[in-house]
């Protein structure tokens, strides 16, 4: 309303400025009424051009606002910045890994740049929900429940989950855990597993952190006896520490993917990016760089998935 004030209000101190008085004083001095009567019919031809000429161009700034209002440029992602490989902060304080740089050149195809913020792991999902940024990548695993209030791109990654343990200790599978303590990163779909499974296989206290890290210096300490994570997690963590092992792997059918805003306007873009990554080999890239592995030929990170629909 602002701007169409604006428009009215230049556009009448326009009309002002193209009548002038002494072109009519000089008519009606020079030749009667007929004459005025034609000067007069000049001018308001002349205003009326000019007037419409000024209000399409107003309009047509006007209409061109929203357009550059909603241009798409940042896209702002949230990531727990303690996750390697797939996300953490370097020496300088940037984030590097194999997710921020699927999420980088999945953003540079869509034609938008990437401002990537850190986050605890369960706070991304009421950042994502409430619009406080568009997409989350901290090895998010795509679950039904999930999708309920969020949305996923296809999945780009295929994991599992793993019990760590002490390697000089007495656990060597769930089935020594009866009476044990167990712990895992809180929110996670590996803590979701303890819980759910606490009663089939007896442990006595199920331990949440906010970062998996923790988990592991505890079980390192002896504070905990057992730790569940994602399989690649715990492997790269045990490249740094030692004593601890993978000493089970728990089957399940887990898949990361970008998750979004339900109903993302970006979700479709960034979704075919990662098809064409998927089909020219830069996931593959990626995650040689990362792994030091080619992922399976029939695995997430190497065909085209369906989007997950809730």
């Amino acid at each position: 309303m602002e701007e169409t004030h604006e428009v009215h209000t230049r556009v009448y101190a326009r009309d002002e400025e193209l009548t002038p008085a002494g072109e009519r004083a000089a008519a009606s001095n020079a030749g009667g009424r007929e004459d005025l009567d034609r000067t007069n019919q000049r001018e308001r031809k002349m205003n009326v051009t000019r007037r419409r000429i000024l209000i399409l161009s107003a309009a047509a700034i006007v209409a061109a606002t929203p357009f550059a209002a909603f241009a798409e440029g940042t896209l702002n992602v949230g990531s727990f910045p303690n996750n390697p490989p797939f996300e953490f902060k370097n020496a300088s304080g940037a984030f590097e890994g194999f997710e921020v740089d699927i999420i980088t050149e999945a953003a540079k195809r869509a034609g938008m740049e990437v401002d990537i913020e850190g986050y605890d792991f369960q706070p991304l999902f009421a950042a994502t929900s409430s619009r406080r940024i568009d997409a989350a990548i901290s090895s998010v695993t795509i679950t039904k429940e999930r999708l309920a209030s969020q949305s996923f791109t296809q999945p780009f990654y295929d994991s599992g989950l793993g019990l760590a343990a002490r390697t000089d200790g007495v656990v060597k599978g769930l089935a020594d855990l009866k009476g044990k303590v167990v712990g895992s990163h809180s929110g996670s779909t590996s803590y979701k597993w303890l819980v759910d499974n606490q009663k089939k296989y007896g442990f006595s206290e199920v331990k949440g952190y906010n970062n998996p890290l923790d988990a592991l210096l505890d079980l390192s300490s002896g504070r905990l006896d057992g730790v569940t994570s994602d399989v690649p997690n715990l492997e790269y963590a045990f490249t740094k520490m030692h004593g601890l092992s993978v000493v089970e792997r728990i089957t399940s059918d887990e898949q990361y993917g970008v998750m979004m805003t339900k109903g993302s306007p970006y979700l479709t873009k960034i979704n075919d990016a990662l098809t064409a990554m998927k089909k020219d080999g830069t996931l593959q890239a990626f995650h040689k760089k990362w792994f030091g592995t080619d992922a399976p030929a029939d695995s997430s990170t190497a065909k085209e998935e369906p989007l997950p629909n809730g």
